[in-house]
C-alpha cells in the first residue's frame, strides 16, 4: 500500500473518531495525517513523513486546545453557590457598616456583607457580586 494512502486513511479514521470522542486529540492527528498524505507523494523519506506528521499534529493540538477552551468558557454555566452571582435579592436582617446581615436570594437566606462596607436596611434590594467562603458580597441597587 502506498504511503500517501496510509496517511490519508489515518487522517480520515482519526477525524471520524473525533466525532465520537471530542477530546481535541484525534482531530490533531487527523489533520496531521491529511497534511502528511500529499507530502508523501513527493517521495519524502518515511522518517521525515513521521516527523512532519508529529510536528503538524502537535501544532494543531496546541491551536485547537486554545480554541476549545475559549468555546467551553463561553458556554460554561455556573452551578452551586456560584450560580447566585448576578442575582438580586432583598435584605431581611440589616447589614451594619463593616458587619454582616442576612439576605434572601432565590428563596434562600444567606449571610452577606456590602461591598463598600456601607449599611443596608431591611427591605433594601441587593445584587450578589461574588462569594467569599459562606457569605455573599452584595451591592445595594
Amino acid at each position: 500500500m502506498e504511503p500517501w494512502l496510509i496517511w490519508l486513511i489515518i487522517g480520515v479514521i482519526c477525524l471520524i473518531v473525533e466525532i465520537f470522542d471530542p477530546a481535541v486529540f484525534f482531530v490533531s492527528l487527523g489533520i496531521g495525517g491529511l497534511v502528511t498524505s500529499p507530502i508523501s507523494t513527493l517521495g519524502v523519506a518515511i522518517w521525515l513523513q513521521v516527523l512532519i506528521f508529529g510536528v503538524v499534529s502537535f501544532v494543531v493540538f496546541l491551536f485547537m486546545r486554545k480554541v476549545y477552551e475559549k468555546l467551553l468558557k463561553k458556554n460554561k454555566v455556573e452551578t452551586n453557590v456560584y450560580a447566585l452571582v448576578g442575582k438580586q435579592g432583598i435584605v431581611i436582617s440589616p447589614i451594619l457598616p463593616d458587619g454582616r446581615g442576612e439576605v434572601k436570594v432565590g428563596g434562600e437566606i444567606w449571610t452577606a456583607i456590602v461591598e463598600d462596607n456601607s449599611e443596608a436596611n431591611n427591605g433594601a434590594k441587593i445584587q450578589v457580586l461574588s462569594i467569599d467562603g459562606n457569605k455573599l458580597i452584595v451591592k445595594k441597587i
